[in-house]
This record gives C-alpha cells, structure tokens and sequence, in this order.
C-alpha cells in the first residue's frame, strides 16, 4: 500500500506512551512515528487510522481536528488476552480538497482490505462513511452497510456531499454495490416520515432506539455487516459531549462498547468507523475514554472471532428445515462452534450476490418460522433478490 497518505502520530502522543506500563497497549502495538518510521503490515491483524478531515461536518466545526486524547486513552489501557497484532498507521490529513481526502480513505482502505487486514477508521465528519464505502468498487462485491445514529443522513441526491446527505449519494450514484442498509438507534423525531418509508420501500432496516434494547437484539444485523459507522452523536450527550450536535437521548457508553464488541466478532466485518468526534467540547476527555474503550471492545471482538459462517461447509452444521404454508421451507443452519444462527436464500449459484446466501439471525426467526410466520429480513433479503 501507498504509506504517502499517511503521517505519523503526534510525537507528544508517543512520548506520553512511553511513560505507560510495559504491559499497556501503547507499548505493545506497532505505531507509525518519525523516529520508527511506518509499521511492517506482516501478520497484522487490525490497523487503526485517524482521518483529521472535517469540512464537511454541518453544524461540527471542528471535529477531527486533534484525537490525540483519543490515542492516549487507547494507548493507556491494557490489552485482553489477545493473539492479534496491532498498527497505528496514523493519519491520514486534510487534503487540498474534501475530494482529495476521499481517495486517500479509500486507496488505504482498500489496500489494507486486501491484505484481510481490519480496520478502525476514527475521524473526521461521517460523510468519510461514503469514502470507506467506496474503497470497495474495485472488490467486486456486494456490500452490507450499517449504520448508528439517530439520524439517516438522506438528504438529497442534488445536495453537496456532507456529513447529513452522504446516504443518498451511497443509495443513488453507480457503481452501485449496496446491498443492504442498517439504522440502528434511529430517533423518529429527527427523521421526515417520507424517509422512514423510503427505507421501508427499498427493503433496508431501521430500528428505533427503543427497539434496540437488550442490545443483543441488533448481533445478527452487525454480523452481517462489512463496514460499521458510528456517529458519537447517536450516544447521549451526558456520556459523550464532544459533539456540537450531542443531544439528551441516545445509547448509552456501555451500550455502544457492546456495538463495538458484536461488530467486532463478525466474521463479515473489515472496517469500523467512528466519527463526529469534537476535542472542543470534551469535557474532562470523557468522550475520547468512551471511544478508546469502544475501540478496546471491536479489537476485542476481532480477536475472539468463531470463523464460523456457514458458507463451504454448512454440512458441519445443524440444519434445521422449516415448512411453510404455500411455499418453500426455510432452511436454518446452527454453529456447534458459537451457537449462532443463519437462514438460507435461495439464489442462483453464480449470482453476484451468493455471499448473501447464507443470512445471520437469532434463535427467534427459526421460532417464528416454526409458528408459520416469515421472519422479516429473510422476506426483505428475498425480495432485494427477486
């Protein structure tokens, strides 16, 4: 990959790290620094990277313009009982242009993709979410996108690409590889109806922060997802303030590390990105600790992935058949291994959407079937396929 789109982090940031425990994760990481240089990406697992662009944050002024904090935090907790290697990679910087910066996201983002490397993009204005998603055109794949925030960020295809119409432009502009779309948290009093029933007529999901509570309710939408983007918006402003749009209501701390955690154990998952963050308005650094530990959670997620998806060898795997009423039964797939479980799409074998085939789920739509009622993301996944 092109290390030119990266620079090294903040060399107070480093020097801060040398004081910490020989055991904490700063000290046991590969970090892109002047003195070191840029990290050997040989048997990395997951690499982090600040993007410091965001002039096209609305009403955020401001954000991504320093995650030091965000980087001493991380640097100052200690690792889990983890076998992954880890690289700070730095960041990447504004470009002359908002455009400029885009290419950068997605040349490193693809790079690293390729080289089955995750990554943890912390920025920066959410419109960054658009540059990560294209990073993927050239993959030759279908994408899952999911989303957390109390908003959809539609706004519209004439509209400037920013942090509050970047959806549209990732809906809309070819080549379109989107196959399915998440909102998760959304609050109904910021979001125009009509926007609400677009989603519902394109077969996306939405699910209201009330709906979403246990928060295990949302582990099969993340563990069939690729790229998962967070704006610290979607977390009460009494756990997060580093944001100009924080309002009262949303997840709590807690509730987003677990996000992190679910989005962190899939198998699908190569890029998690957590945006909006404000250094201006981060009372005592409360807001940098929570996304350090958030960050803490996905690595620990990918650390303790199953690899159980069931796509080559589903004879491994409990199957169960489900007979519905006038129509074909629905097969479901159990993981010995983790207990999780999946439902079949029937597709064409040479379809470009085979890797959709297989459709996480929980033990509820396989109850459901039984009671003769069609679990409604296999009813959405079917008719995005028909």
């Amino acid at each position: 990959m092109n290390s030119d789109f990266l620079s090294p982090i903040d060399e107070k940031v480093f020097a801060h790290t040398i004081l910490q425990s020989p055991n904490s994760i700063g000290r046991n990481i590969e970090i892109h620094t002047v003195l070191n240089g840029f990290p050997d990406l040989e048997d990395v697992s997951v690499a982090i990277i600040g993007v410091k662009e965001g002039r096209k944050s609305i009403n955020n002024n401001g954000c991504g313009e320093d995650l030091s904090e965000i980087r001493k935090s991380l640097y100052e907790l200690f690792p889990g009982n983890w076998t992954l290697k880890i690289a700070d990679l730095g960041n990447i910087e504004e470009g002359n242009r908002v455009g400029d910066t885009y290419f950068a996201v997605s040349h490193v983002v693809s790079s690293l993709v390729k080289k089955n490397i995750t990554i943890v993009l912390i920025g920066g204005s959410q419109d960054i979410t658009y540059a990560n998603y294209r990073a993927y055109d050239g993959l030759e794949q279908t994408i899952n996108l999911s989303v957390i925030d109390s908003r959809f960020d539609l706004g519209t295809i004439e509209e400037d690409l920013n942090s509050k119409s970047y959806l549209s432009k990732i809906i809309m502009e070819e080549p379109n590889n989107l196959f399915n779309y998440s909102n998760i948290g959304y609050q109904t009093y910021f979001n125009d109806q009509e926007e609400i029933n677009l989603l519902q007529s394109l077969y996306f999901d939405a699910f209201r922060l009330g709906a979403v509570r246990p928060i295990e309710l949302i582990e099969p939408i993340l563990r069939d997802s690729d790229i998962v983007s967070v704006d610290i918006g979607a977390v009460r402003s009494s756990d997060a303030p580093a944001n100009k749009n924080a309002i009262p209501n949303g997840f709590y701390g807690e509730e987003l590390c677990a996000i992190a955690r679910y989005a962190g154990i899939s198998d699908k998952v190569t890029s998690f990105g957590i945006y909006e963050f404000n250094g201006r308005y981060d009372n005592n650094n409360q807001t940098s600790c929570l996304i350090a530990q958030t960050v803490w959670y996905f690595i620990e997620g990918v650390n303790f992935r199953a690899k159980d998806y069931p796509y080559s060898c589903k004879e491994s795997y409990q199957k169960f058949s489900v007979i519905l009423e006038d129509d074909d039964p629905i097969n479901f797939y159990k993981s010995d291994k983790s207990g999780r479980w999946w439902m079949e799409i029937n597709i064409i074998s040479d379809n470009k959407y085979k890797r959709h085939a297989l459709i996480p789920c929980a033990y509820q739509d396989y109850v459901q079937a039984l009671e003769q009622k069609i679990p409604e993301r296999w009813f959405k996944a079917q008719q995005k396929l028909t």
